[in-house]
C-alpha cells in the first residue's frame, strides 16, 4: 500500500456527482466506476458527500456507503469526504466514520443552520478536529451565510483545527491576505470559474466540479495554471469558462450532471427538491458542452 501524501488535499480532488437510478436510489456500482474513471483520467482524488454529491438528501446509511464505495474503488488516501452537518457532534461522527473507513482528510463547512458567530465557528471546528483526521475548511458564504474571512481562517489554522481551505467566496484578493496571515495554510480553489486567478495566487489544489464531465481537459488546465504556463492555461480557461461558471450557480448539480450525460457518462436526475433545468438553461449547458466536445476537450 502506498504511503498517503502528507497533504492529501493537494491536486485535483473532484467533488463527485452521485449517480442515481431511475427510482432515485443510489447506484453504488456506477459511483465506484466513476471514481476509478476520474483517477484514471488524471484526477488526484474525490470528495464524496459534498453539495455536488447531494449529501443533504441522503440517508445516514447511504451517506456512509458512498464514502465506503469511494475508498474501495480508489483507496482512502485519495478520498476526502464532506462531513458537514447541522450539529458539531454529528459532523464529528461523520469525520470519525471517514477516518475509520480509511480516508486521509475530511472537508467541513462552518455551522450552517444559522448565521454562526466567530466563537461558534471556532468551537465547531475544534470539536470535529477531535476525530483525529485532518480537516479542510470549506468557505461558502454565499450558501451558508457564514464567512470564513482570512483572519478567522488564520485563527482556526493557528489553533490546529484546519490544514487547508476550499475557498468559494469568489474574492481572489483573499488569497494574498491568507498567505500573509497563515503561510502554511493550503489554499484550495473552491469554485471552477476562478481557477486561473486562484492558481496564479498560489493555490495548492482544486476541489473541482466540472472534471466530473471533462476530467482530462480540466486537469490539463489546472496543471498549466499552477506551473504558470499561461498560454496553455489561458486558452483552455477561455474555452471551458462557459461551463466552469455553472459551478457557481444555484443549478450547478443539474448542469454538471447534464454535461456528464452529453459526453456519454451517467449524470442523470437529482433528488428533490432539486428540479430539472429550465429549457433555456439546458440549451445553454448543452451548447457549451457540445462546443467543448467539438474542440476536443472531452
Amino acid at each position: 500500500m502506498s504511503t498517503p501524501h502528507p497533504r492529501p488535499w493537494r491536486g485535483v480532488l473532484v467533488a463527485t456527482a452521485l449517480p442515481l437510478r431511475d427510482d432515485l436510489s443510489v447506484d453504488h456500482d456506477k459511483y465506484a466506476e466513476h471514481c476509478a474513471w476520474l483517477v484514471g483520467n488524471g484526477c488526484d482524488g474525490v470528495v464524496p458527500n459534498g453539495s455536488l454529491g447531494e449529501y443533504q438528501v441522503l440517508t445516514p446509511d447511504e451517506r456512509a456507503k458512498v464514502v465506503e464505495t469511494a475508498v474501495a474503488a480508489i483507496g482512502g488516501a485519495r478520498v476526502m469526504p464532506g462531513v458537514a452537518a447541522y450539529g458539531s457532534a454529528e459532523a464529528r461522527r461523520w469525520a470519525e466514520q471517514a477516518r475509520d473507513a480509511g480516508c486521509a482528510a475530511v472537508m467541513l463547512l462552518p455551522p450552517n443552520a444559522y448565521r454562526a458567530d466567530e466563537r461558534s465557528v471556532l468551537a465547531h471546528y475544534a470539536e470535529v478536529a477531535k476525530a483525529g483526521v485532518p480537516v479542510v475548511a470549506y468557505n461558502n458564504p454565499i450558501d451558508t451565510k457564514v464567512d470564513l474571512v482570512p483572519e478567522l481562517l488564520a485563527k482556526l489554522h493557528g489553533e490546529g483545527c484546519i490544514h487547508a481551505v476550499k475557498e468559494f467566496s469568489g474574492d481572489v484578493r483573499r488569497a494574498y491576505q491568507l498567505a500573509e496571515l497563515a503561510p502554511d495554510l493550503d489554499l484550495l480553489i473552491g469554485a471552477d470559474d476562478v481557477l486561473l486567478e486562484l492558481a496564479i495566487a498560489g493555490a495548492k489544489g482544486w476541489v473541482a466540479g466540472y472534471p466530473n464531465a471533462l476530467p482530462a481537459a480540466t486537469v490539463e488546465l489546472y496543471h498549466a495554471a499552477v506551473r504558470g504556463d499561461l498560454d496553455t492555461a489561458g486558452r483552455l480557461y477561455a474555452q471551458l469558462h462557459p461551463l466552469l461558471r455553472w459551478d457557481s450557480r444555484v443549478e450547478f448539480v443539474q448542469a454538471i450532471k447534464l454535461s456528464m450525460d452529453i459526453v456519454g457518462r451517467h449524470g442523470g436526475a437529482c433528488r428533490p427538491p432539486r428540479v430539472p433545468l429550465l429549457p433555456g438553461q439546458e440549451a445553454v449547458v448543452r451548447a457549451a458542452t457540445e462546443k467543448a466536445m467539438a474542440a476536443g476537450l472531452a
